[in-house]
């Protein structure tokens, strides 16, 4: 269970905001999609979130997002589209190797709301940590 008091930060990204018109599809899409990478959802009233995702309803609507998910291996790859199919996503790039550089491993879905969502694996690498843990001080 991940403490509300605590937030996980990458190194590049802070937060990607998605505006969607159904929050329940989108959070049962990116909550089948994460637990298959590994990161917890977490939902409050009318929003959900997971480290630095943010998805709540209104307008204008963002729509047409490109985020890409890390992946440690191919076999996460597979397992998130497969996942992402499971929960309402579309196909939109089956798993496999891409021409963008050596090693690029990828699969892309478009989520409920049409966004082009990724998992990629870049090939081996070895992390300093899991992910850069804030805690709230108050």
């Amino acid at each position: 269970m991940v403490e509300l008091n605590q937030w996980h930060r990458g190194r590049l990204i802070d937060h990607i905001q998605l505006v969607v018109r159904d929050l329940e599809a989108s959070r049962r899409f990116y909550g089948a999609v994460l637990e298959v990478l590994g990161v917890p959802l977490v939902a409050g009233e009318g929003y959900f979130y997971a480290d630095e995702l943010f998805v709540s309803p209104g307008e204008p609507l963002t729509g047409r997002a490109h985020i890409a998910f890390q992946a440690p291996d191919h076999e996460t790859v597979q397992h998130f589209y497969a996942a992402a199919l499971a929960a309402g996503g579309r196909d939109n790039g089956a798993p496999g190797l891409r021409s963008y550089h050596p090693g690029y491993y990828a699969a892309f879905v478009l989520d409920p709301e049409g966004n082009n969502i990724e998992a990629v694996c870049h090939g081996p690498a070895t992390r300093s940590a899991p992910s850069v843990v804030l805690t709230d001080a108050s």
